[in-house]
């Protein structure tokens, strides 16, 4: 992991400022995230271009002018009890090059900004998540349909493992049981 990051420090990202920006999902989209990288991956890419947009727009430049953004991005899947918690690092430079290769840095988010592009991200995937099958929305409610493969132990085992609760045993389905030092 060190060797990874200094190589992207050394070698690849810019000598630019740059933000830390961490996506957390709620537990069905983990579940669906972990048993479907397909979906993960259209997400990611939903996300992307949400924020490298808004930090496009935040230059006074537009996308069609050619501008882009950079990120690099870590799909973190595991918490700090070692448990299935899918989420994503992601490193986004503060600004952006235009199609000559100047690079614009772009001004600290506001908290509405902030804001802006959760909703927006969150409106965006659910419209996928809805158009691709996944999200039913009726008068009452919405859900996601995770209807997992019965005879496939592992998704019993993903869905304790994101539930912090225990998979085997006489306890299976009860809470992991903390350890205090």
């Amino acid at each position: 992991m060190a060797d990874s990051a200094a190589h992207l420090v050394d070698e690849v990202l810019p000598k630019r400022p740059i933000r830390q920006w961490v996506l957390s999902v709620p537990f069905p989209l983990r579940y669906l995230f972990a048993t479907n990288p397909q979906v993960m991956s259209r997400v990611l890419n939903i996300v992307h271009r949400v924020i490298s947009t808004f930090l496009i727009k935040r230059s006074g430049r537009t996308v069609k002018s050619g501008t882009q953004s950079g990120a690099v991005t870590l799909i973190q899947r595991f918490g700090s009890a070692l448990n299935l918690n899918l989420h994503f690092h992601m490193l986004y430079l503060n600004g952006v090059y235009d199609h000559k290769g100047y690079f614009w840095p772009v001004k600290p988010l506001t908290p509405g900004d902030l804001d802006e592009i959760t909703h927006k991200i969150a409106k965006r995937v659910s419209r996928y998540l809805e158009r691709s099958g996944y999200l039913y929305r009726d008068a009452e409610s919405e859900y996601l349909d995770l209807v997992p493969d019965e005879e496939d132990v592992m998704h019993g085992i993903i869905g304790a493992s994101i539930t912090y609760r225990l998979a085997f045993g006489p306890n299976a389905g009860l809470g992991v049981p903390e350890v205090k030092s």
